[in-house]
C-alpha cells in the first residue's frame, strides 16, 4: 500500500531520496494498478472542486492586487469547467496505452543472443513551471503513468492553487498502490530552485515550462539535462493565394482564443498581393477584440486609419502572453520563413494557403517543433493531440520535441538474452 501523505520536506536531499526510492517502486507496478491510482486521482479533483476554488481564489486575488496582466490571470484562473478539464485530463491518460516495457524492436543475432530494445521510465522528473495550476495535475498524472517520481516547483504566484492541489492528489493516491512520495511539491525558494538544479546523479531531468529567462538560467546553471520548453514566439502567414475568411478566423483563434499560452500566435504576417485587402479587415476585427497592432511601416499603410503603433525589432521578438500582436508584410514564402528564422522561438508556426507547393516550401523552410498548415497554432497541446495531456512543448530537438507526453518521459534499455553465450 502506498506510505502515509507527507507535507513536503525542506532538505530537498530527502526530497530527491524519497523522490528516487518511490521512482523505484512505481516503475515496478502494472499498468492496472497506476490506472486505478488515476482514476481515484480525477475523481478526488472532482470532489475538491470547492476548496481547489476557494485556495485559487486567493492566489488570483493577490495578482489582481499586484496588477498583473489579464492574460496572466488568466493562465492563473480556475472555475468549474476547468477542474473538470483537468479531471479529464487525468482520465484521459488513464486510457492511453502504457509505454512502460514496450519492445520498440528486437533481433536476433547470428550467434543466437536475442536483443531487444524496450522503454523504461526515465527516473525522477523535476518540472519548474509558472502560474499554470493545471499543469500540477497533468504532470503528476503523465509522471506516474509513465513509471516516474516527479518533483514539482511552481510559482508564488499560483502556490496556494499548486499546494491545494497536491494535497488533493495526494489523498487520493494514499488508498492506491502508487507511493505518495511519486508527487513532491517544493517551495518557491529561489536558493532551493538553484540546490535542485544541481542534485546531478539523484534528479535524472528536469523540464520547464516557462519564458526564456527561465531556459537562461536553467543553460548557465543546471547540472541536470534539461528538455527546453521555453517561450513560443508563434507566427500565422497568410500566402497570396490564401482563403481570406478562413485566414481571417485562423489569425483570430490563433491570437484572442487564449493569448496567455505558449502556442498563442504572437506575429501575423501577410503576403504584399493580399496586404490591401486582408489587413484592414483583419486589423478590424482583432482591434475590435481588444488586440493592440504593432505593425511595421508597411502593414500599417495597408491598415489605413486604425490605430496602431510602429513595431520595432523587439516587438517581432517578442513572446507577448497578451492581446498585442505584431504585424508585417512579406514578399514571399521564403521571406516568411526568415522572418520567422530570426525572430520564432521553434514553437509553432502556420501558414495558410490554397497551394501544396506554398505549403511545401513554408514546412521544409521552418526549423519549428510545430508546422500548421491551414490551422491555427492553438492546437499545439498534448490534449489536443490525443497524448492526454502534455508536461510541456519542448522547443529543443533531444531528447523530446513538441509535445512531451507518455512516450517522451521514457527512455529505453537494451534487454539481451543469451544461452551461456561467451565472447
Amino acid at each position: 500500500m502506498a506510505t502515509e501523505t507527507t507535507a513536503p520536506q525542506a532538505d530537498l536531499s530527502i526530497v530527491a531520496a524519497r523522490a528516487k526510492a518511490a521512482g523505484r517502486r512505481l516503475a515496478a507496478l502494472s499498468s492496472g494498478q497506476k490506472n486505478d491510482a488515476l482514476t481515484r486521482m480525477a475523481r478526488a479533483l472532482e470532489a475538491r472542486t470547492g476548496d481547489i476554488l476557494a485556495e485559487n481564489a486567493k492566489d488570483v486575488d493577490q495578482a489582481r492586487a499586484a496588477e498583473v496582466g489579464s492574460a496572466l490571470v488568466d493562465r492563473l484562473l480556475l472555475d468549474e469547467s476547468r477542474i473538470a478539464d483537468m479531471a479529464k485530463g487525468v482520465r484521459d491518460i488513464a486510457a492511453l496505452p502504457d509505454p512502460v516495457g514496450v519492445i520498440d524492436t528486437g533481433w536476433t543475432l547470428p550467434n543466437g543472443l536475442k536483443v531487444s530494445k524496450k522503454r523504461i521510465p526515465l527516473g525522477v522528473i523535476a518540472v519548474i513551471y509558472e502560474s499554470r495550476p493545471n499543469v500540477t495535475s497533468d504532470t503528476a498524472a503523465l509522471a506516474l503513468k509513465s513509471g516516474n517520481a516527479i518533483i514539482l516547483r511552481g510559482s508564488s504566484m499560483a502556490a496556494r492553487s499548486n499546494q491545494i492541489i497536491v494535497d488533493v492528489l495526494l489523498g487520493a493516491l494514499g488508498d492506491s498502490e502508487v507511493p505518495t512520495d511519486a508527487v513532491q511539491l517544493l517551495g518557491t525558494d529561489r536558493a532551493d530552485l538553484e540546490r535542485l538544479i544541481g542534485m546531478e546523479g539523484e534528479i535524472d531531468v528536469v523540464i520547464p515550462r516557462g519564458g526564456e529567462g527561465l531556459k537562461k538560467f536553467l543553460g548557465e546553471h543546471s547540472r541536470i539535462p534539461v528538455i527546453y520548453a521555453a517561450s513560443g514566439n508563434c507566427h500565422v502567414y497568410v500566402h497570396e493565394d490564401a482563403d481570406l475568411e478562413m485566414a481571417a478566423g485562423i489569425t483570430m483563434n490563433a491570437k484572442t482564443q487564449r493569448p496567455g499560452v505558449c502556442n498563442a500566435a504572437e506575429t501575423l504576417l501577410v503576403h504584399r498581393e493580399v496586404a490591401a485587402q486582408f489587413l484592414p479587415r483583419i486589423g478590424r476585427e482583432l482591434s475590435e477584440a481588444g488586440v493592440e497592432l504593432r505593425a511595421s511601416d508597411e502593414a500599417a499603410k495597408f491598415m489605413g486609419d486604425l490605430e496602431v503603433t510602429p513595431a520595432s525589432e523587439e516587438d517581432f521578438a517578442t513572446e507577448y502572453l497578451d492581446l498585442i500582436l505584431a504585424v508585417g508584410v512579406v514578399d514571399s514564402v521564403e521571406e516568411a520563413t526568415d522572418h520567422i528564422s530570426r525572430y520564432g522561438s521553434g514553437h509553432s508556426e502556420a501558414i495558410v494557403t490554397s497551394s501544396l507547393a506554398a505549403a511545401g516550401r513554408f514546412e521544409a523552410g521552418i526549423d519549428s517543433a510545430c508546422v500548421y498548415i491551414n490551422a491555427s497554432t492553438r492546437f499545439t497541446d498534448g490534449g489536443e493531440f490525443g497524448m492526454g495531456a502534455e508536461v510541456a512543448n519542448s522547443t529543443q530537438k533531444l531528447h523530446a520535441r513538441g509535445p512531451v507526453g507518455l512516450a517522451e518521459l521514457t527512455t529505453y534499455q537494451y534487454l539481451v538474452i543469451g544461452d551461456g553465450h561467451l565472447r
